[in-house]
């Protein structure tokens, strides 16, 4: 491949028209060499390191022009689907906009924190927008000490609120946090949907916040017990302490309701959102809260400016947020999110009841957890004579990615494991996809399901490219 070379010596350069064109096995080295090289690795297991050249919908194509249905959505981030034309139309009418310019208030800004306030449960009113969801949850931890005075945070075990280090303090799993110690020294973990457990975290009468997720993702896509969020926020409002709704996975329409947490008619204090209000083309995070919080926290000129965000904001991302709401609620995606999901859910739980290897479905719209029996694999000699210690972990352990491993190379379905339980695959697909998509998916696993040899070949196969991997 050609390169450019600069004046400054810094040696060859990749062009923008090069890039969209370099082959599968040198973006691999290019990863490899300038980015996460463990990662590469990780990816390349369970043959998870396909170029992708084109996206739509639910569709994304490889360069031989090969179909997958994308049931991973971006973690969530993906509620219209990939590319969708109206919001990169909307991104043209703005081009000729000022993007950023903090010596001014921007119109656009303005009526998406309107209309944010107008669509969130409550009195919820006042927008702070940033580009992530961790930056959500850090900017709604600061809220909630400058507000309360009080410094102590409660969190729930298996929660997942970001990587940065206040929500990664507040980020229920040890292997997340313990490489990075010492986090935020004042906080407390209590287990999810255990309503004395908060109670008694509480009782001092010290934290500022209580921030959970109504629906846990990467926990494994854990629904908790009916009542529990309308029951914790009454109690934090008994103790003094504010309730954080992190619906960075769960907001704008993906279990059904436009927020998660008005399923039980909860009001938050402060309401986290990202990843679908950017439409899946432009990064935006933001918190919400109450006029008294923001006023109690931000309320004087003088503390104005003591929590900012250089691109929070900015035209282009508020833009494509504006236009994203307003598809979700000319298309009624929350509807049809709660129709398709039970549609899909029923015929998930039919396969539970059929192969033994499908240990639970769960989840509330188009949010939901595959979670896999850890069979034990009998011993069995394969044709690179791999260990039955790798084959046996492999099982054990990381089931979920095996399976989803078999979807993607087989079915051409993506779709990933959970972070916090590699025995969980997620199913988030785009709240446009359609039964007939759904119902490849289901035939896919039921081809899966149905195979105690094509098991035992999954299994061997992952086992196989890891020996490679290790041996390269």
């Amino acid at each position: 491949m050609a390169q450019q070379h600069c004046q400054c010596g810094c040696g060859g350069l990749i062009s923008l028209e090069q890039a969209l064109s370099i082959p599968k096995e040198q973006i691999k080295e290019l990863h490899s060499q300038y980015l996460n090289a463990s990662l590469v690795t990780l990816l390349s297991l369970i043959n998870f390191d396909t170029p992708f050249v084109a996206a739509s919908g639910v569709s994304v194509y490889d360069a031989e022009g090969n179909e997958y249905l994308d049931f991973l959505g971006g973690y969530g981030s993906l509620n219209l689907g990939h590319n969708h034309p109206e919001i990169y139309a909307a991104l043209q009418r703005v081009q000729s906009v000022p993007n950023i310019l903090q010596a001014s208030m921007n119109g656009i800004t303005a009526a998406l924190a309107h209309n944010l306030a107008h669509l969130a449960p409550g009195n919820l009113k006042r927008s702070f927008f940033c580009n992530s969801g961790t930056e959500a949850v850090e900017g709604a931890l600061k809220l909630a000490r400058i507000a309360t005075g009080r410094q102590k945070y409660i969190y729930c075990h298996n929660s997942f609120h970001g990587k940065t280090f206040g929500s990664l303090s507040v980020t229920g799993r040890e292997k997340y946090q313990s490489p990075f110690r010492p986090l935020l020294a004042e906080t407390v973990a209590v287990p999810f949907g255990d309503l004395e457990a908060l109670r008694q975290a509480l009782t001092p009468g010290d934290a500022a916040a209580f921030i959970v997720e109504p629906i846990q993702g990467e926990g494994g896509i854990i629904v908790p017990p009916p009542g529990y969020l309308a029951k914790a926020k009454r109690l934090c409002a008994q103790y003094g302490t504010l309730f954080i709704a992190d619906e960075v996975q769960t907001g704008f329409g993906r279990t059904g309701d436009f927020f998660a947490c008005q399923a039980e008619s909860v009001v938050p204090d402060i309401l986290c959102l990202a990843k679908s209000l950017g439409g899946g083309v432009m990064p935006i995070g933001a918190y919400l809260t109450t006029d008294e919080i923001w006023r109690k926290a931000y309320g004087t000129m003088e503390k104005s400016l003591l929590h900012t965000s250089t691109f929070g904001g900015n035209t282009a991302a508020c833009t494509a947020a504006l236009k994203t709401i307003e598809l979700i609620l000319e298309q009624d995606l929350c509807r049809q999110a709660k129709e398709k999901g039970a549609y899909f859910l029923e015929k998930l739980q039919t396969l539970k009841e059929k192969y033994p290897l499908l240990k639970d479905v769960r989840g509330r719209g188009l949010m939901i957890g595959l979670e896999f029996q850890q069979p034990a694999v009998a011993a069995k000699k394969f044709s690179l004579k791999i260990t039955m210690n790798v084959v046996n972990k492999l099982a054990q352990e990381y089931m979920g990615s095996l399976v989803a491993g078999e979807l993607f190379n087989k079915h051409r379905i993506i779709t990933a494991y959970t972070l916090n339980n590699p025995n969980v695959i997620r199913l988030e697909p785009p709240l446009t996809v359609t039964q007939e998509q759904l119902d490849r998916v289901l035939a896919a696993l039921e081809s899966i399901l149905a195979s105690h040899t094509g098991f035992l070949s999954m299994v061997g196969a992952s086992a196989k490219n890891i020996l490679l991997n290790i041996k390269n």
